[in-house]
């Protein structure tokens, strides 16, 4: 297959057209370009250097900033900014194109020769390599068959720095941020006998190159801003969805008017929840914090309140706190006493055995939520190969891809992991569905695939994404990526490493599944990014405005959670927040409550209620049997614990990002054979003595809904008996004033 690329996107000639512009004026020319004469290097080079020339000046640099800014309704730069410039593009609008187009450009209009892409990871600088390879024959129709060279620095092969300086073709230099960023450690900054004596850096930074950051908020230390100095460039561009520093900024595309644009693929977010239902000891260690003076484990756990269990996170100081009592007695946590806390092991040790790292948690169903989570994007993933099917005309064909990432590889590349097991079962059972049967589905053991680094014994192995074992993996993954998108080649669900997630771009990947054994901590747009670049079909043609275009994520987390986190890391690139709404809380067709400030309203209702009451109230215990049986009789429907998906949809607006519900269903968990001590604890809710519960209880006929869930029982009968109690003021109703 062979990727073809749109030559007219308007945002993306935008883009283009705000950098060139920016070295507009009456001395530069395409034929200016100067022979570099430093006397150490040419005493190696007999061969002349070439570097980069700027016929203007950085006041005529100014200018243009402000002009192209002015067009592009950017605020103007008020400080000075000097030879950076940044460019904001949504991820999946072609950033990479647009940069590699934009050097074309540059070397076409005014003669620049010398560029170098520097990269802050292996699976981005992969990434680039793979778009230099895909974009040539392109870029030769648009600017002729003229010399290119490109490659990757490589610290065993510095010699090649010297054609890098001495061509006065277009050339292109793609390093890794850690090749040059510790001058005492890399090859780079060293003197080398091959070159000279001459270190190898100073052949790149005599030809004054136009350095380009992809993704430069990962590249602002202070030693990596000294790194990219060192280079001596010419001016720096900046390409980034998520500048963390701005620098004159040009150009921006960002969320909001991309998804208004159809630029990406539509957002739905499935977010598969397992809902509380107190019934088992549920323990989360959150974080572990140490200090000079204490270590600190912060801990989850569900603890009695005045309504029934409610989840609430605790620090625990020291040994010896025992979950019971700060659980406000709830017997299930009974025995369940903190040992130790261990800092240097990340970890937290009870007395009764258990033993939890950071992030992991007991008592909750979080194998049951994977399950569901690799079911639902099985399902999903075979709806959209038949919406494919049904909407696109015979003929034109198009793959559709999943994604699944995953933090413990064992899990998958083990022929009995768990999450293996689970998707094979989860395949078999929907492909036998009489609903995909057009869909003539491969057998499951060619459908999924895993992309792991791996050790020296070929087996796979959990890594940070950044070892030599990952770079053999991304290469790998580049080297797939057409094969891929072809619908001859059945591998169609992949498992990868979280740490390998910059790795993906492919344009297929409708659906994009966090299988994490904690909640997931990704950036939520690195997340959704992996899947936002609009499909190809089988002949490379990009698919737009299409209905088809929708990514789907697959999330361990509630929708609310998600869109705040996404709506939160948006801001924080943005030159202004969302708007909040004005908060005014009313009651019922009243005035916002506002205007009761300052009129004394509330202080009249603090002096009729400030002095302490006693109310002495007498109940009629048949009454009570009677009235409180009737009430838990009728109380709601005792439910099996569920774990429950929801279906929203991610709409960008300039007021914030929203969700819009498309639908929810649930899966039921089992019910309890093994119930608490139900007399017991209603009393101690209640202060009702056990023979009268018990003939409440009895005379409910509710008693068998203990069994389903006993928690929701608890709680529902307690709230019918308190009901009650407050109804029943027989007798003598008294009040004394204390």
């Amino acid at each position: 297959m062979k990727i073809q690329f749109d030559k007219q996107q308007r945002h993306q000639l935008d883009a283009i057209s705000a950098v060139v512009k920016l070295f507009d004026g009456p001395s530069n020319d395409a034929d200016l370009f100067e022979p570099d004469r430093d006397a150490g290097v040419a005493a190696f080079m007999p061969e002349l250097g070439f570097r980069n020339y700027l016929g203007i000046d950085e006041q005529t640099i100014a200018s243009n900033v402000q002009r192209i800014q002015h067009q592009n309704d950017i605020a103007p730069t008020t400080s000075n900014k000097g030879m950076d410039f940044s460019i904001e593009m949504e991820t999946g609008t072609g950033k990479t194109y647009v940069y590699l187009r934009t050097i074309h450009e540059l070397h076409a209009k005014y003669g620049f020769t010398k560029f170098i892409i520097v990269v802050p990871t292996v699976a981005i600088r992969e990434g680039v390599l793979k778009n230099l390879q895909i974009t040539r024959e392109h870029f030769e129709e648009l600017y002729g068959r003229q010399p290119l060279d490109y490659w990757v620095y490589d610290s065993q092969r510095v010699s090649t720095l010297r054609q890098f300086a001495i061509s006065n073709q277009l050339q292109i230099l793609v390093i890794n941020m850690d090749s040059f960023n510790k001058k005492a450690n890399n090859v780079i900054h060293r003197e080398n006998d091959k070159m000279a004596g001459h270190k190898p850096i100073e052949f790149i930074h005599n030809t004054r190159p136009i350095v380009i950051l992809d993704e430069p908020q990962n590249m602002e230390t202070d030693i990596q801003k000294a790194a990219i100095a060192s280079l001596k460039p010419l001016c720096t561009l900046r390409y980034s969805a998520t500048h963390r520093h701005v620098y004159n900024l040009l150009y921006r595309l960002g969320p909001v008017k991309a998804y208004a644009m159809k630029l990406v693929k539509r957002i739905e977010v499935d977010s598969v929840l397992d809902h509380p239902d107190f019934n088992r000891p549920f323990i989360r260690v959150q974080s572990i914090i140490s200090t000079k003076s204490k270590i600190t484990a912060w801990l989850t756990l569900d603890v009695q309140a005045a309504n029934g269990p409610t989840r609430k996170t605790v620090p625990i100081c020291h040994n010896g706190v025992d979950l019971f009592e700060v659980s406000n007695l709830r017997e299930i946590y009974r025995g369940y006493i903190v040992a130790s806390v261990e800092a240097d092991k990340r970890q937290v040790l009870f007395s009764n055995g258990l033993v939890l790292q950071e992030g992991q948690a007991t008592g909750d169903h979080q194998e049951d939520v994977m399950k569901l989570q690799i079911y639902e994007t099985v399902r999903e993933h075979l709806e959209k190969e038949l919406q494919v099917l049904q909407e696109l005309p015979e003929g034109r064909r198009l793959k559709v891809l999943s994604l699944f990432f995953i933090d413990k590889v064992v899990n998958y590349a083990d022929s009995n992991g768990k999450i293996r097991k689970w998707f094979v079962q989860a395949y078999a059972d929907l492909s036998r569905k009489n609903r995909y049967a057009v869909l003539e589905l491969p057998a499951v053991e060619r459908v999924h695939n895993g992309y792991f680094a791996t050790d020296k014994k070929g087996c796979a192995k959990d890594t940070p994404g950044n070892t030599k074992a990952d770079d053999v993996t991304y290469e790998l993954i580049m080297r797939d990526k057409e094969r891929l998108l072809s619908r001859d080649e059945p591998l169609r669900f992949i498992f990868s490493h979280s740490a390998l997630r910059e790795g993906w771009d492919n344009p297929n990947v409708f659906q994009i599944c966090t299988l994490n054994e904690t909640k997931s901590e990704m950036k939520k747009r690195q997340e959704i990014g992996r899947g936002l670049r609009l499909p190809v079909d089988e002949t490379g043609v990009r698919l737009q405005n299409h209905p088809i275009n929708c990514l789907t994520v697959i999330a361990n987390e509630s929708y609310h959670d998600f869109v705040q986190s996404l709506q939160i890391e948006i801001e924080q690139n943005r030159s202004e927040k969302f708007p909040l709404p004005e908060n005014k809380w009313v009651h019922g067709d009243e005035h916002p409550t506002g205007h009761r400030r300052g009129n004394g309203y509330s202080m009249k209702t603090w002096n009729h209620t400030r002095n302490p009451f006693v109310y002495l109230t007498e109940v009629d215990t048949s009454v009570l049997i009677s009235w409180a049986a009737a009430a838990i009789h009728a109380m709601p429907t005792v439910c099996v614990p569920h774990i429950t998906v929801e279906r929203q949809r991610v709409d960008f607006t300039e007021q914030g990002v929203l969700m819009h519900k498309l639908g929810v269903h649930q899966a039921e968990r089992a019910s309890y054979s093994q119930v608490p001590d139900i007399i017991d604890y209603i009393s101690r809710q209640t202060e009702l003595t056990r023979g009268t519960l018990v003939e409440i209880l009895i005379n409910s006929d509710r008693l068998d809904d203990v069994f389903v869930n006993p928690q929701q029982f608890l709680d529902f009968a307690v709230r019918a008996i308190r009901d009650t109690l407050q109804q029943l003021h027989i007798g003598k109703f008294g009040v004394e004033s204390t």
